[in-house]
């Protein structure tokens, strides 16, 4: 019997949450609960990759700065993937955005996708 593929966390606050996107960027939807990345706030960035856009049906996408201020934070969900479908997000995300491990208020270990 084959095991099951081990999980990440991966922290999302913007269209990684949404049903179409994990549709068509995992194949299905994902597990998520609701958890918060501290130290960092939001802001926004125009995205102008066509193939994103189309699929988020948004032109501005929400993107997290650290400020390592404690009063900053950012709501969102942590999303169960396996290490193929992290592969798939990291295609998704578009240059602005890269990849870091964090550590979330419920003291879970995550990748968020953070400005660059």
């Amino acid at each position: 019997m084959a095991s099951a593929p081990s999980t990440e966390l991966l922290f999302s606050y913007g269209t990684l949450q949404h049903p179409q996107v994990q549709l068509d960027t995992f194949g299905r939807l994902l597990d998520a609960e609701d958890d918060v990345l501290p130290g960092y706030t939001v802001d926004y960035a125009e995205i102008e990759d066509h193939r994103v856009v189309d699929l988020s049906k948004q032109t501005v996408h929400p993107i997290v700065r650290e400020t390592g201020s404690p009063l900053d934070k950012v709501v969102g969900k942590t999303l169960r993937v396996t290490a193929d479908e992290l592969d798939a997000a990291d295609e998704y995300e578009v240059a602005l955005y890269r990849r870091v491990s964090v550590v979330l208020a419920s003291g879970r270990r995550a990748w968020a996708y953070v400005s660059v």
